[in-house]
């Protein structure tokens, strides 16, 4: 009796697990879109790669100093997948930054949410993972929410060009960190990714020199997203891509221009459109299809993800991947 029993009851922590690791993302995206107006006005007084460079360092330090003993549980394995992972966060925001420069506000934030199309692409193309029709559905319609929401008119230029290839590193990126965040450490995984980009904008900004903010709101602006932004938000997004998929994970994470939009309303005084409304009520509705029990995303994405997670590396004391966790042969970008 027990024995029939025990599937019914691993399906379910499964379940409440997965459950839990979409709330934890769709906090993630709320602390990014509550964070989009200070980060904005921050660096309209401080060049952005010295400002992104305070950021993952701060963050970084301040992981490091709550738990020191985080140090001794980076082995081998855990280095080389959390640099891998950060190189290509810290790929994504650089790119992100340069085309910023060459198109607007409007289009990054558009063509950058690209990457819940992209990564189903790249999960296929590099991992021939299957995908179903729901979690194709799922990602047209996050994409089309993602283009009312932000999207007035496009012309394809240098700006548009880096900022696509900063969605496909953002895409990567999910695809690494389902496929390594498996069986390994979540807080130390996530150090050595801050670690990394913080040493990447630290490249960025070396030609003209890092300066430190130069005014108290600047400093706060620094630390809240150090902080929330970057450390809470990055540790749990790695925590919780073990048990959903990239898919999965992208569809949740196009929430942050819903919340951004969100904020922008409430506290920035901006208005509420209905195309802004509509794209918010499309996307959604694409979390949904991805979430809701029993659909055939969660099903089929749920039993696929399983296979060809990577072991962790001999001798690592990191903890080892349970029944319901998923690497979706992915994972947020990388290889």
């Amino acid at each position: 009796m027990s024995d029939r029993l025990r599937p019914t009851r691993d399906n379910a922590a499964h379940s409440r697990l997965r459950l839990t690791a979409v709330v934890g993302l769709l906090l993630v995206t709320a602390v990014w879109g509550a964070t989009f107006l200070v980060v904005k006005d921050a660096t309209v007084g401080m060049p952005v790669f010295d400002f992104l460079t305070w950021r993952f360092a701060l963050a970084a330090v301040v992981m490091a100093v709550i738990r020191p003993s985080v140090v001794r549980r980076i082995d081998r394995g855990t280095l080389a997948r959390g640099a891998g992972a950060g190189f290509l966060l810290g790929m994504s925001y650089i790119l992100q930054t340069l085309g910023l420069q060459h198109t607007s506000a409007a289009v990054s934030g558009f063509l950058t949410g690209l990457f819940v199309v992209i990564t189903p692409l790249l999960a296929w193309a590099l991992f021939r993972q299957h995908l179903s029709l729901t979690a194709w559905t799922a990602a047209l319609t996050a994409a089309a929410g993602l283009a009312l929401i932000t999207l007035n008119g496009v012309s394809f230029g240098s700006g548009e060009t880096l900022t696509l290839l900063c969605a496909v590193f953002f895409a990567l990126h999910l695809l690494a960190l389902g496929r390594w965040s498996p069986g390994r450490d979540a807080y130390a995984l996530t150090v050595v990714q801050l670690t990394t980009a913080s040493l990447m904008c630290l490249i960025g900004a070396a030609p003209h020199g890092v300066r430190p903010p130069q005014s108290a709101s600047t400093w706060s602006a620094v630390l809240v997203t150090a902080v929330l932004a970057s450390a809470f938000a990055y540790m749990v997004q790695t925590w919780a891509q073990k048990h959903v998929t990239a898919t999965q994970a992208a569809v949740v994470l196009t929430m942050e221009p819903v919340f951004a939009g969100l904020f922008a309303v409430l506290v920035g005084g901006e208005r509420l459109t209905v195309s802004t409304l509509v794209g918010g009520v499309l996307v959604v509705t694409a979390m949904f299809l991805i979430e809701v029990p029993g659909s055939e995303s969660a099903a089929s994405e749920g039993s696929e993800g399983s296979e060809g997670s990577d072991e962790p590396s001999a001798g690592s004391d990191a903890e080892q991947p349970r029944g319901g966790s998923r690497s979706g042969s992915q994972s947020r970008p990388a290889l």
